[in-house]
Formats: C-alpha cells, sequence, structure tokens
C-alpha cells in the first residue's frame, strides 16, 4: 500500500491521474455485484445445516438473514446492540459456494485453521513453539501463550466459545456480531469526498479502505476524516475498512518507513499502539465488533530475530484491540508478513488475526488458492485479496488512484 500513498500525495481528486507510475499486475476492475453485507448478533451457541436463508434485495447488492426458526437468542450475560440504525442483525446461513464453510466442514483449530496444531511441530521464527504453561521469549519478555481458551475472539464472548476453542473449532465471526462485507473494495491513501463516493456509487466497488491511524502511515493528514465523514459514507452506502499503519518491522524492506520501525519492546509497543487504534477508531464512530486491519509492509521474515519482534508486536496489538471488543485483522504481502503468520498458526500460536488482508498483485481475484495461507485457514468471512494496485480510475466523472480488492470478511460498524 506504501506506492500507493506516494503516488497519491498531491493529487487533486476529479483530475486526470498522471502516469508517475507503472501499474505492476493491473486488473480491470470487473462489473461485477457491487456487494453484500451481512450482520449478526451474538447468540448463544452456533447452528448447524439451517433452513433455507431468505434473501432481501438492497441497493448495490442482497442482505442475507436467517430464517426465524434458526435466529438464536442473546446470551443472557451478553448484551446485544441498540436497535436503530446500523444496530446488528442475526447470523445468516453459511454460504453454499464454499464447501469447507457449509454442513459437516472440517472442525478449526484456534486460530483459524481446520488443522490442529501439528505435535512436535517446529517453531517459527517469533515463537518458542512451547504449548505448555507461559514462558518468556528470548530476552523480549513477551509470553507465550498456552493453547487454552485465554482469549475469546471478542469480550463478552458467551463461555461456548472459549470451549469450542479448546475443541479446535472456530466459527463464522457472524456469531459474536461482525459486519460481512462481500464484494469489491477499493483503498486510497487519502479518504475521498463524500462528493467522490456519492459518484462513485456507478463503480464496481461498494467498500473502500481507510488509513485512519498509526505513525506509519504516509498520508498523515486526512483533513475529511470525521466520524461525520464515516456516518456520510455508511448513508451513502460504502462499506468501512479501517487501516491502521503502527510500527513498522525492524527488517521493512521500505526504507521510507525505516524511521518508524518498532523499538526493543515490541510486545509492549503492539499493545500500546492497539490502544491507540481503538481510540482512535472509536473517535470516527466505529463501535465494538467493528474490524480494525494493522498494516505491516513487507519485511525479511527470513531474519529470525527480527521475525520474534516483528511477530511479538502483532500479536500484542491483536490481543489488545481483541480485549477492547473489536476484530484485528492484518495487511501484508503474501510472501511476507502472511506467510510468516501462516507459520505461526500452523505451530500453535495465539494471539493471531481474525482476518487476513493479503496483497498479491498481477494474479485473478480470488480469496482462496493462495500459496501463502491453507485453504483451511481463516474462513469462513475472514479474507481479503487486494489483487491490483495504484491504479487509476475514474467513475462519475470523478478520478482516484486505488488499490483493488475482493472481501468476504468484517468491516467496521459505524454509529
Amino acid at each position: 500500500m506504501v506506492g500507493l500513498c506516494a503516488a497519491l500525495t498531491g493529487l487533486a481528486v476529479g483530475s486526470a491521474v498522471p502516469a508517475t507510475a507503472s501499474v505492476t499486475g493491473a486488473v480491470p476492475a470487473t462489473a461485477s455485484t457491487a456487494g453484500a453485507v451481512s450482520r449478526a448478533a451474538a447468540p448463544q451457541q452456533a447452528h448447524a445445516a439451517p433452513p433455507p436463508a431468505v434473501v432481501q434485495p438492497v441497493p448495490g447488492g442482497s442482505r442475507v438473514r436467517a430464517p426465524e426458526s434458526v435466529r438464536p437468542a442473546p446470551h443472557p450475560l451478553r448484551p446485544g446492540p441498540a436497535a436503530g440504525r446500523g444496530a446488528l442483525t442475526d447470523p445468516g446461513p453459511q454460504s453454499a459456494a464454499d464447501p469447507r464453510t457449509g454442513p459437516g466442514a472440517t472442525p478449526q483449530s484456534p486460530s483459524g485453521s481446520a488443522e490442529a496444531a501439528r505435535p512436535g511441530a517446529s517453531p517459527v521464527p517469533g515463537t518458542t513453539g512451547t504449548t505448555g504453561p507461559a514462558q518468556a521469549s528470548g530476552t523480549s519478555g513477551v509470553p507465550e501463550t498456552p493453547l487454552t481458551p485465554a482469549a475469546p475472539e471478542a469480550p463478552g464472548a458467551p463461555e461456548e466459545e472459549a470451549e469450542a476453542r479448546v475443541a479446535g473449532m472456530l466459527p463464522d465471526p457472524q456469531v459474536y456480531g461482525a459486519r460481512i462485507f462481500k464484494g469489491r473494495a477499493f483503498d486510497t491513501c487519502h479518504a475521498p469526498s463524500l462528493a467522490t463516493l456519492r459518484a462513485w456509487r456507478s463503480s464496481p466497488y461498494r467498500a473502500v479502505g481507510i488509513y485512519y491511524g498509526g505513525r506509519g502511515r504516509h498520508c498523515v493528514k486526512q483533513p475529511l476524516l470525521s466520524r461525520a465523514w464515516a456516518l456520510g459514507a455508511r448513508e451513502l452506502g460504502w462499506e468501512l475498512l479501517p487501516v491502521y499503519v503502527g510500527s513498522q518491522s525492524p527488517c521493512v524492506r521500505n526504507k521510507s518507513k525505516w524511521d518508524v520501525r518498532m523499538g526493543s519492546r515490541p510486545w509492549e509497543q503492539g499493545r500500546r499502539e492497539g490502544r491507540d487504534a481503538v481510540r482512535r477508531a472509536q473517535e470516527l464512530g466505529m463501535i465494538k465488533r467493528s474490524a480494525l486491519y494493522l498494516d505491516m509492509e513487507a519485511y525479511d521474515r527470513k531474519n529470525t530475530k527480527c521475525a520474534r519482534s516483528t511477530l511479538q508486536y502483532i500479536r500484542g496489538w491483536n490481543r489488545e484491540v481483541r480485549s477492547r471488543g473489536y476484530f484485528p485483522g492484518f495487511y501484508s504481502s503474501a510472501n511476507s508478513g502472511i506467510r510468516h503468520l501462516e507459520s505461526a498458526r500452523r505451530s500453535g500460536v495465539r494471539d493471531l488475526p481474525s482476518a487476513m488482508w493479503f496483497a498479491r498483485w498481477g494474479k485473478k481475484a480470488a480469496l482462496y488458492g493462495e500459496p501463502a495461507l491453507s485453504s483451511s485457514a481463516w474462513h469462513p468471512h475472514r479474507r481479503i485479496h487486494q489483487y491490483a494496485g495504484n491504479v487509476g480510475e475514474r467513475h462519475g466523472g470523478r478520478t482516484l488512484r486505488i488499490d483493488r480488492n475482493l472481501v468476504d470478511a468484517p468491516v467496521a460498524i459505524v454509529r
């Protein structure tokens, strides 16, 4: 995402886009279904093999609702969201398009996989390989989280969630109140004006990624970004993918990010910046059960010491964000951060993201089939593929330089 932000500096909205950078593997946007959103309140337990769903047409897509017979009551110890605009609805059925998500799907591991942590698996960079009691990792002082129900998907989740984790299952995030968007999205360095978003309703996109916080943002000044803007975007039918560009890996490849590399206490720094991510999201009206995505630019994952520090920061950020009721997502290059976290998942590491946003340009937009990710990991509704970057598009007379994404993952809930 760095190249996009650099190219956007000084670009006027509505003007022609100069050919200042080559488009690496640009994929033309297709006029596919704009997208569909489904939302869920936290039920007492998940239901398998529900009756046929009710599909309700809405502008720009469709919304799926479960039949009355399978809508569970809220957990008695977990208050549901307030009624009114933006309120969460009950979970819909699993998608029939992906056999991994339907009835009879293979149970998942605590980190989002159908595979349990392999006994005797060798540790990956950034871990000690322990699955027993918490202990220090190297000299950093960060505890290795044991494979126990230590951190549910969201605070206040029912006890059944903790038990499910021990049993090796990780349900649809809608079970915990996630708002899911399925469709095309773009991200751009500066938050577009509402007039531009109105004009772009003629595009195939229905979600927009916004760089809302973090010391590593290229476009630090965001004059339009506010709660009023976020509410206005939602009124226009746009879903939001909040991106937090925090401290970067000590071995980040992009030299422009060297001045924002993490320090010597990555776990503590990750937690501190996780708190900042939640605070800034709340200022924009993003409530609990929203997804917040950490942007970690490409780094040398084969550098063992660096990879260890980077993973500790990511896990600290995830734990803090999750502990405050938000879904922690993760963006990175497929061959860098994504492959690193997939290795960590296979080794049984905890405090991993709830959703993965992988960048692989020049390939057909697809959520599954990514070589860096096991097909059984991070599903259902937990993936975003950035398939093209730094491309110019014009819709409704307005031009933007964007990255293109295919989404089936949690988004922000704005009120």
